[in-house]
Order: C-alpha cells, then structure tokens, then sequence
C-alpha cells in the first residue's frame, strides 16, 4: 500500500502546478489532500481510476480534506461525530479489511492563539475517535503541530507561536506514546526535514521551515512500513507532499 498526503492549499488553485500530473502517474494506491476549499470535485478527478471522498468545511473556501483511492474500502467515515469540528470537514477515515486509514487536517491554533483551545478540543475528540476504531490505523495529514525542536528550523524563536505552544506539542507527544508511530522518524533522526515553509522571505529557498505533516500508524503496524518521506522538491503549495509504504 503506498500512500500520498499533501496539504495542497486550495484544489483549485493547485491543479495547474502539477496535482493531475502527479494523480495521473497512479504510483500511489491512496492519495489524501487537506485544505481543499473546494465543495466540488473537479472534472479531470471524476475521469481517473480512483474512487473519491470529498469532505468540504460548510464555510465556502475553506478547510475540506478529499481522499482518492484505488482499493474499494468497506465503509467510509466523515468527521469525528462532533459537529463544532465537522462542520469544518477536517476528517475522512476509511475502513480497510486490516486498517483504517485517514486523512486529517488538524486546526491551527491562529494568530494569537484564538483557536488553541478549538484545537485543543479537537485532538482530544480526535484521539478518542482513533481509539473507538477498533482496528489499527493509518493516520496522515497536517497536523499543525511541529513534534520536537528538530522539526523547526527556529524552535527558539517559536516558542508559544501557533503550532509549537508547549500545550500542543503535549498533546502530539501523548498522542504518540499511547501506542502510534511517527513514521519519518523510524528513517530519519536528523533535523532540517521539514514539510511547510512561509511564503515570506524565501523561507523554502533558505530552508527556513516545519515538520508538520506527518504519517502516523499503530505501533502494531510499525514492522509494516517501508518507507517514509517528505517530498521536499514538489512544488505547488507551501506544503511538500509526505508518503508512506507498507507491505499490507
């Protein structure tokens, strides 16, 4: 099973830079994109050979996730079971015969942390969702949170900003040690891997970014997976695409 989750920004606006490209060349079994902002599948997506799931936020232009896949699941979920956060479209899990695998994208906590505790409240219900799941799970989008100070360029000069408060990376280390695995970090140690970058000051040119895009899976799925990476070079959006193998 390979997979692909990119936090595109607008599914509109990214269509022109290389997605259909990307979607045509069907290397991936399941494609996951965040921050759609859209309430339409485009034309060109409904003529591919993937079966679609677009979840789009009730506010127009905003928010929305859309999972393509070319393995029929078993069922389909849409949201967490909590209106306050599904109205924003941030979650589509599908059930597999093995796993569940879903395509999340978690609240920035916003300019002077209006929404920390709206994010709060959504892990907090998020995990329970996982957990009420009752199979393992694969777990990829934009979490907006950079895990440790390696997944910054400058954690010094980040601390208590929007997506490296001290309470949400409490909350991801937590999330994690409750049986989940970070999978770029079975690969890779080393900082100066990051998945988003500003659009001011040439920051993806200086490498001036975050981690914040990941693929979670169960621990008991940790002997499955193959590779784990950012696609750093992808360009298209201030995110990079991250991907994930597994022999399941």
């Amino acid at each position: 099973m390979k997979i692909l989750s990119w936090n595109v920004n607008g599914l509109k606006a990214i269509l022109g830079k290389g997605l259909l490209d990307l979607v045509k060349k069907q290397e991936y079994d399941i494609l996951m994109f965040q921050e759609v902002k859209s309430s339409q599948l485009p034309i060109d997506f409904q003529l591919l050979p993937y079966r679609s799931y677009l979840y789009p936020a009730k506010k127009k232009g905003y928010s929305g996730t859309l999972t393509l896949t070319r393995i029929e699941p078993i069922s389909a979920k849409y949201g967490i079971g909590d209106e306050e956060f599904d109205s924003e479209g941030r979650v589509i899990a599908l059930e597999f015969q093995k796993v569940y695998v879903i395509n999340v994208y978690f609240p920035n906590a916003g300019e002077e942390l209006k929404r920390l505790d709206f994010k709060l409240r959504f892990n907090q219900r998020f995990h329970e969702f996982v957990k009420n799941l009752g199979k393992p799970c694969v777990i990829c989008g934009d979490f907006n949170v950079a895990h440790e100070e390696i997944d910054i360029a400058r954690p010094k000069d980040n601390v208590n900003h929007a997506g490296f408060t001290p309470e949400e990376r409490k909350w991801f280390h937590e999330f994690l040690a409750s049986g989940f695995v970070d999978t770029f970090r079975i690969f890779v140690k080393e900082g100066g891997h990051y998945s988003w970058w500003s659009y001011r000051f040439h920051a993806r040119e200086k490498n001036i970014g975050w981690r914040i895009d990941y693929c979670v899976v169960s621990k008991e799925l940790e002997k499955h997976v193959k590779k784990a990476e950012i696609l750093e070079k992808v360009m298209g959006s201030d995110h990079a695409p991250v991907t994930l193998e597994l022999d399941i």
